[in-house]
Parts: C-alpha cells; sequence; structure tokens
C-alpha cells in the first residue's frame, strides 16, 4: 500500500543525518497514514531515536525531506511543534508533585491559563484511569501509572501526531497493557502514532504497519500479517519427548515441506519444524506418519511466522529485547 502526501500525517523522504563520519540515517524514507499506528522496528544504533527526533524537530536534518501534520520540519518546526506530542524512553514527570500538580504545571507551560489547565488536566486524569490517583505525589505511583500520566502530558494539546520512543521499556506485562490501552483510545480518537519499540509483540498488538530500519534506512515495510507472510506462509511443527527421536521426526516432516525445504532443528527444545504449502493437509499427514512409526509427541501444530523471526531475516539478528530473555542454547535454524 501507498500513501499520498495529502494522506500521510508524517512522510520523511531520503532523510541523512550524520555524526562526524558515522551515517545514523542515510536515505531513511517513512509515510504513515493518517489516524493509524506505525510502527519502526529496528536493532539498537539502527537510526530509530534519530528519525523520531528529526520527526520532532528535536535534531536537524543534513539531507532529505520530512512532514509532518502538513508542515515541513525544516522550514517550520514551530508549525509542527504546535501539533505533535512525544513521550520518551523514560516518563518525564515530576515525582515530588501530585499528578494533577504535573498536568497542570505542563499546561502552564504550553500557555494554558490557570483556569483551562486545572479543567485539562481533570479530563486527562478521567481519561488515563488517574482520578483516584490525582492527589497522591507520582513517587508513589506505579511504573504502568506513570507511564500514563507521562503520555497524558504528551497530549495535552490534543496533537495530531504522538511519536512514542519506546515507551514500555522497563514496565511489567500488566503496565504494558495499560499503556497499549491508552495507545489504542488515543487512536480511536483521531491521533496518529509513531511507536519504536523493542518489543515485537507490541508492534504485533498496536501496528497497522510496521517500517524495519536497519543502517539508517527501511528495509521493509507492511502489515505485520505481510511482514510474516513475506518469509513463508504456514509451517509444521513438532515436540518430540524425546530429542532422540529428532532425526526420525525429521525425515517425516521433510516429506510435506514445502519446495523441499529442510525442516529446522531445535535440539535444546526438541522440536523441528518446516514451511508448508497446505497447512491442513500436511499436518493431517505427519500426525498419521509419527503415529505410524510409533514416536512419543509432546506437541504438534500449525503456525505463522513470528515478527522476531521476521526481524531477524532482515537485519541479520535479534532484537536487544529479544536477546535479553533468549535461551543461552543455540538452535540449528539460527546457526
Amino acid at each position: 500500500m501507498t500513501t499520498s502526501v495529502s494522506e500521510a500525517a508524517v512522510l520523511a523522504e531520503g532523510l541523512t543525518k550524520r555524526y562526524g563520519d558515522k551515517r545514523a540515517l542515510d536515505g531513511f524514507d517513512l509515510a504513515v497514514r493518517r489516524g493509524t499506528v506505525q510502527g519502526l522496528l529496528g536493532p539498537n544504533g539502527a537510526g530509530k531515536t534519530t528519525a523520531v527526533r528529526i520527526l520532532a524537530t528535536l535534531l536537524r536534518l543534513d539531507g532529505g525531506r520530512a512532514v509532518v501534520a502538513g508542515h515541513d520540519v525544516a522550514r517550520e518546526p514551530h508549525a509542527v511543534r504546535k501539533r505533535i506530542g512525544l513521550a520518551g524512553q523514560y516518563a518525564a514527570v515530576d515525582e515530588i508533585l501530585t499528578g494533577r500538580q504535573n498536568l497542570e504545571m505542563f499546561g502552564r507551560l504550553f500557555h494554558l491559563d490557570g483556569r483551562r489547565a486545572r479543567a485539562r488536566a481533570d479530563e486527562l486524569l478521567a481519561r488515563f484511569g488517574l482520578s483516584d490517583a490525582a492527589g497522591k505525589q507520582v513517587k508513589h505511583y506505579s511504573g504502568g501509572m506513570r507511564r500514563r500520566l507521562d503520555l497524558a502530558s504528551s497530549v495535552l494539546l490534543a496533537p495530531e501526531v504522538l511519536f512514542l520512543d519506546e515507551p514500555t521499556t522497563g514496565l511489567d506485562p500488566r503496565s504494558r497493557n495499560e499503556v497499549w490501552e491508552t495507545v489504542r483510545d488515543l487512536v480511536a480518537g483521531g491521533t496518529t502514532v509513531l511507536l519504536t519499540t523493542q518489543y515485537l509483540d507490541e508492534a504485533d498488538q498496536l501496528a497497522d504497519r510496521i517500517a524495519v530500519i536497519d543502517h539508517g534506512r527501511t528495509v521493509a515495510e507492511d502489515t505485520p500479517d505481510g511482514l510474516k507472510h513475506g518469509i513463508g506462509g504456514d509451517r509444521v511443527q513438532v515436540v518430540l519427548r524425546d530429542a532422540a527421536e529428532l532425526p526420525r521426526a525429521a525425515r517425516i516432516v521433510a516429506g510435506v515441506a514445502a519446495d523441499g525445504a529442510a525442516p529446522d532443528t531445535d535440539v535444546a527444545e526438541r522440536r523441528v519444524g518446516a514451511p508448508v504449502a497446505d497447512g491442513v493437509a500436511a499436518l493431517t499427514e505427519v500426525a498419521r506418519a509419527l503415529q505410524d512409526a510409533g514416536l512419543d509427541v509432546a506437541d504438534i501444530g500449525l503456525r505463522r511466522p513470528t515478527l522476531d523471526e521476521v526481524f531477524l531475516r532482515l537485519t541479520g539478528h535479534r532484537t536487544a529485547a529479544a536477546d535479553a530473555t533468549a535461551p543461552a542454547h543455540r538452535t540449528e535454524a539460527a546457526a
């Protein structure tokens, strides 16, 4: 799908940014349709945060063109700033102040008068589920509550475009879900969101489309399902109770693999799998053959490629978040 200039809330064409001899961005392109969530994925150092900082007018671009909310970032930075919100990796709120005091303070910094700042603070506290904690000092808030307060401060002026730079870093699963729901509510209200994240499940949950950036360039861009489909369709996957039986299982799975593909085997997980053309028929055939061979199967099923596999295929390595939680062993497929 292509996005025209008139449809784009964010448009980047050939952006470049240098730091000495290093090119942080090297011809970066992106088009974000209004009223959607655009995910931006990439390994550390790929240029994600640099791109966001340029689009949010915090960095000057060295080359190319960027338009946000209908205004040129280089020529009309003040007009852009009036129409955007930005939430970085860490909540930028004052822990000594209460939740309401934080929002009123930000409102006054955005040139709202006292009455309007108080009214807007109450509106956002209710919208983000923080009314009961409005009078508490932020230092007593949970991580999820702080992040919601930070998001509330970033939308005080109801921005057309909201930049979220790894918004759930360090949050527990419950707090992450709270932030996700908040983002969905904002988009339902008409805000366009550009989301950078190291969590592939986050992009899968929230993003309408995902751009993968590596070495300062966009290397792929599609819907989450489109990216997954691009590296293959259904896969038959078998988990055995005894790893010693994996070679026999691999020969059975190879018999249904699409285009003669070699099965992937993970000894530590006692798992073997391969891409297949007709998922249901292949699964039925493999299940029957495993039973006839007397192999002890712990699990069998059809699965789609994950965004982690897409990311690995496109960039050659996993995200930092995936590496932090990955088991110590290496799979045969990864090797």
